[in-house]
Formats: C-alpha cells, sequence, structure tokens
C-alpha cells in the first residue's frame, strides 16, 4: 500500500516542491500552510508520514507533532526548521518526533529518512504484534498444551495477528474455535477495538440479517427503532462468524458484498454505511465440500479463507490432557466453591485413552460433573462417568505390545504433528510408520 504523507509548510513555493519531489517517488501527498489546517486533515485523515516546519502561524510544529502523536502513535513525524537549535530538536525529539531536518536540505535526503523511517516501523510494528502473539497468555482452557499440534496452533494464530487478512479457523465442535479467534484479535492491532461474535446457525434468517447489517426505523412490523447491526458495531475492529457454515445463501451473497465494497446497506436503508471490519470465521463442516454441493459461495469460500487456522481435536493431542485436567480442576474449583487437589493416577489414564468426541467441551463437563458427585481432595476413577470406559487393550503380550505400540505412535504423532519428523523421533523409516498406523495393524492384528 502507498505510504500517505502530509507536508506542513506556511511557503507555498516550499509546499510544492516538497509536493512535487515525494509524489514522483510514489507517495500520496497532501499539503497544508498552517497548523491548524495541519490538525484538520490529521483529524479528517491518517498519515503514515507528517513533515512538519517547525515555526508556524497559528498553532506550531510542536504542537501538530503533539496533535499527530494523540490521533495516531504509529505516524512517523519529522520537523523541519530553518532555525537550527540543539534545543529545539532534543525537546522535539523527547515529544515524539522521528527526526529532525535542518533547512535548507537536499530533497534526497528527505526521502531517503521518509523510507528508513518507515521501514523501521514496520519491521518494528511487525515484531511487537508477533511477540504479543507468541508470548500472549492463553484467554481459556482449549488454547492450553505443548504439544505439537498447539504450537502449529499459536504459530498461526501469530501469523494471523500481523495481518489485516480475513480468517477461517476450523475444526471439530468444543476445540475452543472462537478461542482462537479472540486469541488472534487479541494480538493484532486491532485489540484495543470491539470483538464481536454471532453464532450464523443459532438465529433466524430474518433476525440475523437485522442482526449482522443492521435496520432502519420502520424497515418492519417489529422495528419501533434504528439498530445499526454488528457490522457497525465492530467498526474498526473483528467480528467473529461463528459457524460460517449454517450462513443462509441469499445472506451469502450480501456478506460478499460487505467483503468487496467495504459498505454495509441495512435493511430497509437506502444508504451505504462504511465500515473496516476484520472478518474471523469459523466452521465444523467440510466448506470445500459443502461448496462442491452449491450450498456455499465459491467467492465467499475464498473471501474468508485468506489465512486458515486448523484447531486439532482433543484426540490428537493426548499429551496436553495432563495439563487442561489441572487447568480446568482449578477453574471449577473457584466456580463449584470445591477444593480437588488432583486428578488420581488412573482416573487421569482414563481421561488421556478417552476418544473425547466433543472435545474440550465434553472433558470440562466430565470433570464438572465427577467434582459435584466426589468428595476429598482427588477426583477418583469411581467419580468419573460411566461413559468414559477403562483400557480395553489385549490381554494377550503379543496383542499387548502392539497395542501400546499403535499408542505410542499416535501419541509422537500427536507431539510433532509431523509425520516425517514423527519416524524420525520414533526411529524407524516413514513407510513404515504409514504401515504400522494402516488400519491393518490395528490391536491384535
Amino acid at each position: 500500500m502507498t505510504a500517505s504523507i502530509l507536508v506542513v509548510d506556511d511557503a507555498r513555493e516550499m509546499q510544492e516542491i516538497l509536493y512535487h519531489s515525494l509524489a514522483s517517488e510514489g507517495f500520496q501527498v497532501v499539503t497544508a500552510g498552517n497548523g491548524e489546517d495541519a490538525v484538520g486533515r490529521l483529524e479528517a485523515q491518517e498519515f503514515d508520514v507528517i513533515v512538519t516546519d517547525l515555526v508556524l502561524p497559528g498553532c506550531d510544529g510542536l504542537e501538530v507533532l503533539e496533535r499527530a502523536r494523540l490521533l495516531d502513535p504509529r505516524a512517523v513525524v519529522i520537523l523541519m526548521t530553518g532555525y537550527a537549535s540543539l534545543g529545539t530538536a532534543i525537546t522535539a525529539l523527547r515529544r515524539g518526533a522521528n527526526d529532525y531536518l535542518e533547512k535548507p536540505f537536499p530533497l534526497d535526503e528527505l526521502t531517503l529518512r521518509v523510507r528508513r523511517l518507515l521501514q523501521h516501523r514496520d519491521v518494528v510494528g511487525r515484531e511487537r504484534l508477533q511477540q504479543r502473539a507468541l508470548n500472549q497468555r492463553p484467554t481459556g482452557h482449549d488454547l492450553i498444551g505443548d504439544s505439537g499440534a498447539m504450537r502449529s496452533v499459536r504459530e498461526q494464530i501469530a501469523r494471523s495477528a500481523l495481518t489485516r487478512s480475513n480468517v477461517l479457523i476450523t475444526g471439530e465442535s468444543g476445540v475452543g474455535k472462537e478461542l482462537v479467534a479472540r486469541a488472534v484479535h487479541e494480538a493484532s492491532a486491532r485489540h484495543d477495538r470491539a470483538f464481536l461474535a454471532v453464532n450464523c446457525g443459532a438465529i433466524p434468517e430474518a433476525l440475523l440479517e437485522s442482526q449482522l447489517f443492521g435496520h432502519v426505523r420502520g424497515a418492519f412490523t417489529t422495528a419501533v427503532q434504528a439498530n445499526p447491526g454488528l457490522f457497525v458495531a465492530a467498526d474498526g475492529g473483528t467480528l467473529f462468524l461463528d459457524e460460517i457454515g449454517e450462513l443462509p445463501f441469499p445472506l451469502q451473497v450480501k456478506l460478499l458484498r460487505i467483503i468487496e465494497e467495504r459498505l454495509v446497506w441495512p435493511v430497509g436503508g437506502t444508504r451505504a454505511v462504511p465500515v473496516d471490519v476484520r472478518i474471523i470465521a469459523s466452521t465444523n463442516r467440510d466448506l470445500v465440500a459443502e461448496v462442491a454441493a452449491g450450498r456455499f459461495r465459491t467467492d465467499l469460500f475464498y473471501r474468508l479463507n485468506v489465512l486458515h487456522v486448523k484447531v486439532p481435536p482433543l484426540r490428537e493431542r493426548r499429551g496436553d490432557i495432563p495439563l487442561l485436567v489441572d487447568h480446568l480442576v482449578g477453574r471449577l474449583n473457584v466456580r463449584l466453591g470445591t477444593s480437588f487437589l488432583a486428578v488420581e493416577r488412573e482416573a487421569l489414564s482414563r481421561l488421556i485413552n478417552h476418544p473425547w468426541p466433543g472435545n474440550v467441551r465434553e472433558l470440562e463437563n466430565v470433570l464438572e460433573r465427577a467434582m459435584v458427585l466426589g468428595s476429598g481432595d482427588l477426583i477418583a476413577v469411581q467419580d468419573l462417568s460411566a461413559d468414559l470406559p477403562g483400557p480395553t487393550h489385549p490381554r494377550d503380550l503379543r496383542g499387548a505390545v502392539r497395542w501400546f505400540e499403535r499408542q505410542h505412535l499416535e501419541d509422537v504423532l500427536a507431539e510433532t504433528a509431523d509425520k516425517r519428523q514423527a519416524a524420525r523421533v520414533l526411529g524407524i523409516s516413514l513407510a513404515s510408520l504409514y504401515r504400522k498406523l494402516s488400519p491393518g495393524a490395528g490391536p491384535g492384528k
């Protein structure tokens, strides 16, 4: 994207010289002749760079600098002056100026400094966002875990947070897709703006249209007052569209139009409302199959699937279960007023070996039931639901060895999240790993 520059100087000739010089380098340039005019332009438009004279009629360059810092701390500010003074330079830098030029100066020197400062700003910004994404503490239990699968999710979150592009999160029900969406938002440049969520499958189509896009007063019988809608409410922030695969086809068309035009048309309205919203969508459906079946628009799928985060099911990261259990027990103790310290070894083994079709949501439900019914300091195996059968590995030695081998293979694969790396860790060839994981290589085979 082309950088925008505001040039502020009370000398018309200087304005024109800087305008043509910077515009010829590909920048978008706007000029102002005094401090008040500059502040007005700053309030009306965002600029990447402000190049301002220090001595101006009305408010001076330092006041323009302070206003620019309040409106957009990321903007690059370069002060110019024909009244050279080390004291003035130090004052400007202390107040947040990025650089200081003494008139007269070569035009190519200004261009060089602008490019360097923009490059430095972008590098520092990316590093800060990435560090925040990598260091961010989980906002919920589903992001807890040290397995290779969860490390991969965190890396995808960090990469997604560095951009403004739309994100599609996929995974089974109960894996924590909304928590991933919140983590992307919190680690992004939009973290201080709204994060709003809506379940596209939980609201009737007529109500969902009004919920998303808003409506004007009198648009329908019950519209006694106007409603701006979630897109307008999330302006500048993030809108999380949960279960996007449930979105009715007519609304898919309207959503696509908003993504392409960045304009929202309220129900019953005659004027579009401009919005700046990042969309994060999620689904437990196979959207590729939905597109092939004609139930989901191809163009909308590609607009949403710019960045993709796949959240693994709990059965593929069994090594994370002890950490999750510890976290959930502590959180449930607060909610239930209980004082359980941990889970007995046999009970933990039962939890680790359960397939968890409902993922972390099911695990939390099972632990809550056990803590309500149990007593003492430890959750015992008898406190667990009868739906969690004990291990059923073969009793004969050969079958047991193969059963434990298969469990170990799956644990290593879940830890590495990569078959080639898993084969290296196990000390076997990739072909052997595929053979051992094949359906015919199950317990007792």
